[in-house]
């Protein structure tokens, strides 16, 4: 008999660690399953696991030439859905892995996968391998992953992860591809005005100083922000990486990140935006853990970790909490103004009725419905007020640039 230290999670979610006698290693594990605890690593004592030999001397040496393990959103989504394929066509597991190795693209999801194999040949599960790789896998991609090994389901659960994985990624480029125009736009607005400013308006002012003509109060204001932008230019674009620089501190610091957050969701017309697209993550992702057999408080504290506003996490982290205590998820959630009433009286409909994931997959649904018709309108909205500004720039330069020419071809014809 050997003695073996083990680190698991337990019924709640919380790590537990310590030792445990086994002939070997694979019977620890199967003596901690028993005890309905997930494993996540067991090592014999006094000797460093396979993993770990590998991590050390030579390889972290290597590690400085060699790709890292990490992939894209689309080369995990591939991964995933092959990966389910193969096993639920009866392949094995390590037979699969060294398929997609062999057959991996890019460097880092090769490197990803081959360590997946070498992990499993070691005595490891699935899950605890793609503990090796966090910047593939993360904490909710290992957790399905560890329900689908406890269930015996695993390649529904891939399937599953594939659908939430593309799903996020398709609600993501919602986002992005409507916030590109208005960027881009911003950015040709402020060029062009730059360019009059500094480039065209200052030709004209020595036309004026020549003519010796008295010049309107437009023209005068617009010579000084020309005269001032030419001369302080260094003013504007310190504030503008000086700004950059401040927020990605604030964004770093917690209390900076909650206040951040607080904002974005306080912002006329973006803040409704910004909460229905944390309303919507949220309830995918609780239904799609619920739905695989990942254990309530282990899902909340995914869920919380994952929202992507520090206020809906807090929120979350709140509630788990109180249904540690033995109380609904829904009470809590009523009591915050972050979680609008429907979705709080469909999530207590779906706890007393057993239909949780259902009803959180609807809110999901309706959310996504409702992120990419907001995105429609404001894309929309926004389109018009740019050029409108743009105009509006252009046509006080114009006008500044002319109206002391019309005076002067007035007197003249006078």
């Amino acid at each position: 008999m050997a003695t073996f230290q083990y680190a698991a999670k337990d019924s709640s979610g919380k790590t537990v660690e310590g030792t445990i006698q086994a002939g070997d290693r694979g019977d620890a594990v199967e003596q901690l399953r028993r005890q309905d605890l997930i494993v996540l690593r067991v090592n014999e004592s006094g000797k460093k696991s396979k993993g770990s030999k590998k991590s050390g001397g030579a390889k972290e040496k290597a590690s400085l030439f060699q790709p890292k393990a990490k992939a894209n959103a689309t080369e995990i989504v591939l991964f995933t859905r092959q990966l389910s394929t193969m096993i639920s066509a009866g392949i094995s597991l390590l037979e699969s892995l060294e398929v997609l190795a062999d057959q991996a693209e890019s460097p880092g999801m090769k490197v990803a996968t081959r360590r997946l194999v070498t992990e499993l040949r070691g005595g490891s599960d699935l899950s605890a391998a793609m503990r090796t790789c966090p910047k593939v896998f993360n904490e909710l991609y290992v957790s399905m992953v560890t329900a689908g090994e406890a269930s015996g389901q695993m390649d529904i659960i891939l399937e599953r992860l594939a659908q939430y994985v593309e799903a996020s990624q398709e609600l993501k480029r919602e986002i992005r591809s409507a916030m590109t125009y208005p960027v881009i736009s911003l950015v040709l607005v402020l060029g062009i005005t730059a360019f009059l400013m500094i480039g065209v308006v200052p030709g004209f002012k020595e036309v004026f100083d020549g003519l010796g003509a008295e010049l309107p109060a437009l023209t005068l204001h617009v010579l000084a922000v020309s005269d001032w932008m030419r001369a302080q230019w260094y003013v504007p674009v310190a504030a503008i990486v000086g700004g950059f620089v401040g927020f990605s501190a604030m964004r770093k610091h917690p209390r900076g990140r909650l206040l951040l957050d607080q904002v974005s969701l306080k912002i006329p017309i973006f803040g409704q935006l910004t909460r229905k697209v944390a309303l919507a993550r949220f309830s995918r992702t609780f239904a799609t853990l619920i739905r695989s057999g990942v254990p309530i408080m282990g899902t909340l504290d995914i869920v919380a970790d994952t929202a992507g506003n520090q206020v809906v996490s807090d929120v979350v982290k709140a509630s788990r909490e109180s249904v540690r205590n033995g109380n609904m998820l829904s009470e809590p959630l009523s009591e915050s103004k972050v979680f609008p009433p429907m979705v709080v009286r469909m999530i207590a409909i779906g706890e007393k009725s057993g239909a949780l994931e259902s009803l959180l997959e609807k809110i999901a649904e309706f959310y996504d419905s409702q992120v990419k018709a907001t995105i429609k309108s404001l894309t929309s909205l926004i389109e018009p007020i740019l050029i409108c500004f743009m105009g509006g720039i252009v046509g006080v330069v114009i006008l500044s640039v002319f109206l002391p020419i019309l005076n002067i071809i007035g007197e003249l014809s006078g």
